[in-house]
Parts: C-alpha cells; structure tokens; sequence
C-alpha cells in the first residue's frame, strides 16, 4: 500500500495527457503539461488540472496575528538568543528535494507535491522563519493534547497539524467570519459539536474542549467522504460548499479535480496542510530551532466554585492581566461564572497555586461590590446572530459615538475613557476594523452620561484636547503671537482654566476665556500659551 501512497505524493510527477518532456537526474519524470491523470491506491484513474496559485496571502495573515498575543511577546521575544546563523533563510530547494522528503513520511494522509504546495514551504521555511519557530515551540505544549484525543478516537495522528494553518497555534485567533480558537470553529458549529459559548465562556478557546470537538466533528466528515482530503477541505468551508464543488466537478470525489470549484481559501487549505506537515518534519533541515520562552510557564489549574473575575486574582495574587487572560482565553470578559454544582477552570502559573490557596478568601473577597453587586454576575447580554451584544451593564450608562474619517478605536478608547477590548466586544469590533458611519455603543459611568454625549459632536482636535493630546496639526495651525505687553503661562498636563487662574491673584477662569478667545473649556492642550493679564 505504501509503494501505491507514494505514487500520489507526487501530483506534478504522475502520467500526462501529452507527452513528458523530460526526467530528472533521479528518474522522476516531469510534467510540461497542465492537464494531469492520477491514479489513486485503489487504481482509480482522474484527470484534473495541475493547481498553479499563490494563496499565501491567506494564511501570512494567520501567522502575523499570532506575534500580537501578549504571551508570546512577552515570552519568546524579549531576549532572543538565537544567532544570526540559525536565523539565515537559506533558499529553496529543488523540487525533488521536497517530493522525496515527502515520501518520505509514513502517514496515512497522502502527501501530494505541486507548486502551491511549493509555495507554502517557502512561506514556511524562507518567509515566515520567526514566527514558525515559535509555533514550534508551542507545539510542544500542545501537541501532545492533539495527538491524545486523536488516539482516543483513532484518527490520523497528523491531523495535529491541521491548527497551524486554522490559528498558528493562537487560542484566541479569530477570523473575519468569526471563527475562533485553536481549531477555528464557527459559532453554530461549536454549538453543534457540544462547546459551551455564551457571554462569558466561550470553550472554542479551550485547548482540550475544543480539541475534543474537533476530533469528533473530523471523525463525523470522514464517515461522509472517506477521504482525508475532502476532510480537511469540508472542515474549512464546510459539507455544503464541498458537496457543490463534487456536483459542478460531474460527481468526481477527489479533492485535485474539484479544486477549482472550491473557495479561495480551501483550495490553499490543504497544500497549506501538507507544508506545514512537512514543516513540522524537516525542520532542523531548514535550520529552524523551536523557541521556547525563556523562563517556562509551568501551569496548573484550580476548580473554581463561586464567580471570580480574573482581575481579583491579578490584584491579590501578584500575576499580570494579561498573562491571566492568555492562560484563560475561554473567558471573555475576565469573569469566571462558577457556581455550586457547575465549577470552571482557572489556570495559574504553577508557582502562583499555593498563593491562591492560601489567600483564597481574601481572592474572593477583593472589591467584591465592584465586581459582583449583591454577589451577582452582571446584566446577562442577548444574543445578536452569532455574536453577544451587551443590552445593560449594571451601574453605567450607554452612549453612542458614530465613527468619523480618521478615528480608529485606540482614539475612541481615550475619548471614552474605556478599554478598547470592552469597545470591540460592546460592537462586535474584529481587528479594530470599523467603517465611517458605523454607529457604536459606549457604556459610561452613569454620572458621566451627559459629559461623554457631547463628544459625538466634538471635532477631532476638541476631542484630543479633551484627553490631553491636541494633534500637533491643530497646535501649529493656531500660533501664537506673544504679546510684550500681557503675562503668558504655557499650559500642562493636567492643568485645565480654574486651576490655572488659581496661580494668578484677582484672575478668573472667564478672564481666561475672554482674554485667548476659548468657547470650550475643555479645548486645552499641554504646551499652548495662554495670555493671563496685562503687565503693571
């Protein structure tokens, strides 16, 4: 069976419809022609055209997005011992090189070898070299987690590489769709597959729970097809998409002569597949070296029985948010939702357990009020198609802001005085991408209500100079003329008109007004001059 499989990991070196057009020094025979005829382990005979695209663009995005996560910055990042040498990219091989390498592999997942398989090992091995030795790395954490459920349910132990190309071994990869996770399941699919998403929990983040709903939706599409390949395409755009492309293909069930009727993206899904198998395999060959963080995290986890938010356990435990966060990511707005009779789990650093432990109460106990009034887990949020929007937030008032040319959510953020994490999840904000026009949801405190309104109307610079940070286009386009005859004060962080006439005797905040021309008080910036009086 092996000597058959090996005649497929080679699509470009299989029999054409034309004649060949020459043979390598090895005796492999290349193929000049297109149009390429297979054959199958089961001496079925198909005819399709030879794939020739570049989809890397698809996939440099997955693996850019994973450098953004906390962990991995603060982890693998900060004092990088590897040499210049280790991190030369080399070139690229000849092709024989690859198809032999491989053959090579003893999978039960045939290796196919064509040029978008070719161009998916240089993104791998020549392009993307930082960020594929830290998945590297990772892959030593989770692996073994993959390669566990895979054998409890019997499938391909190489399907563990199958969360390279969904996240980059992200847990909190999200795609445009909304995809989410390590193994990237939509929400309707996580739902179907037994994964628990509401407001607050969302286990498509979860190493091990969404692992497990992988495999058994994996196991579920090949009791369909019966091939891997059709697997793995119906995995990433789903049965409807794959049993179209069959159809407008004449019924044809192999997944390279239904190629081209398949969506961009799952046509570069499973080359991708393939070179990041062969990745995972030749690495050292690359001189590729794993990255592990400098100081490993060795983690356990506590059964939690009451509702904790993760910044309780940041503020009494001497552990970062962030670093919470990203042990935690099936957590979404920082909040726990434990009760008796359904307990969750907390991750820590395994040098932290015994901390918590032992000052569990006091846990607990920290601003308990502020967290959980009348210990009760905030207004619960309603579900809007696939995502949560929240309706109330106990204790804060909602305002709306509509998105001017120029504005981004860092900018919003300050404006309001929220974390922009709070403001793409009140709007369903992915990437920060937001479109002028868009009307978001802002949740202030109640008192504040009237204050945050007005911002709406504001121009940027008012807005700037509202937080402190007048654009430096706004500051040159107002110079001022200093005046002999007048006393000027250059205004500073902080300052704002009662302050500053406080500093002058017999001056008021009106004088100030009047005398530079201010119809807003708020519109003050550090380093602009203000005419205070007139000199005695």
């Amino acid at each position: 069976m092996r000597e058959k499989a090996c005649i497929l990991a080679v699509v470009t070196l299989l029999l054409a419809t034309a004649n060949l057009q020459g043979t390598t020094k090895d005796g492999l025979k290349q193929i000049k022609q297109i149009r390429v005829v297979a054959l199958d382990t089961s001496g079925y005979t198909h005819e399709y055209i030879e794939p020739d695209e570049n989809l890397n663009d698809i996939f440099e995005e997955k693996i850019d997005n994973l450098i953004g996560s906390w962990y991995i910055k603060n982890s693998f990042f900060n004092d990088s011992n590897l040499s210049a040498e280790n991190n030369f990219p080399g070139e690229a091989l000849p092709d024989s090189v690859y198809i032999q390498r491989l053959q090579k592999i003893d999978a039960p997942i045939d290796l196919s070898y064509n040029k978008v398989v070719r161009n998916f090992i240089a993104l791998y091995t020549l392009k993307r070299r930082e960020q594929v030795e830290v998945m590297l790395g990772l892959s030593a954490y989770y692996f073994p987690i993959f390669e566990e459920v895979l054998d409890k349910y019997e499938l391909p132990l190489e399907l563990k590489y199958l969360p390279i190309i969904e996240s980059a071994l992200n847990p909190r990869a999200r795609s445009r769709a909304g995809a989410t996770g390590l193994w990237q399941f939509m929400y309707g699919t996580g739902k179907m597959m037994g994964l628990e998403i509401t407001s607050f929990v969302d286990e498509r983040r979860d190493a091990l729970k969404s692992t497990e709903a992988a495999v058994k939706y994996l196991k579920q599409l090949y009791d369909v097809y019966q091939d891997w390949y059709l697997v793995i395409a119906a995995y990433n755009c789903g049965p409807g998409n794959v049993n179209k492309a069959i159809r407008r293909s004449g019924g044809k069930k192999n997944y390279w002569s239904v190629y081209y009727r398949l969506p961009r993206e799952t046509r570069g899904y499973v080359p991708a597949f393939i070179a990041a198998t062969y990745v995972m395999n030749y690495y050292l060959e690359h001189n590729l070296v794993p990255r592990f963080p400098e100081f490993p995290i060795l983690t356990d986890t506590l059964m939690i029985n009451n509702y904790l938010n993760l910044n309780q356990v940041a503020s009494t435990v001497d552990i970062e948010i962030e670093q919470l966060r990203e042990l935690n990511p099936m957590y979404r707005r920082d909040v726990i939702p434990a009760k008796q009779g359904k307990p969750y789990l907390l991750r820590l650093p395994q040098d932290k357990i015994a901390q918590f432990i032992d000052n569990e109460e006091s846990v607990f106990n920290f601003e308990r009020e502020k967290y959980f009034p009348d210990n009760a887990l905030v207004q619960p949020t309603s579900r809007n198609s696939t995502h949560y929007t929240p309706i109330d937030i106990k204790g804060k008032s909602k305002v709306y802001y509509k998105v001017k040319a120029g504005d981004n959510i860092g900018f919003i953020s300050s404006w309001f005085n929220v974390r922009a994490s709070d403001l793409r999840y009140w709007n369903n904000v992915y990437r920060n991408l937001i479109r002028v026009g868009q009307k978001m949801v802002i949740y202030v405190p109640k008192g504040k209500k009237e204050y945050y309104s007005k911002v709406d109307g504001m121009s940027f610079e008012a807005k700037q100079w509202m937080i402190g940070k007048a654009p430096d286009s706004a500051k040159k386009s107002k110079p001022v003329l200093i005046n002999p005859n007048y006393v000027y004060y250059t205004v500073r962080k902080g300052d704002n008109l009662w302050t500053i006439a406080g500093k002058f005797p017999g001056v008021t905040n009106k004088d100030l007004m009047r005398l530079n021309n201010i119809t807003d008080a708020r519109n003050l910036y550090p380093g602009q001059k203000l005419k205070i009086k007139r000199k005695a």
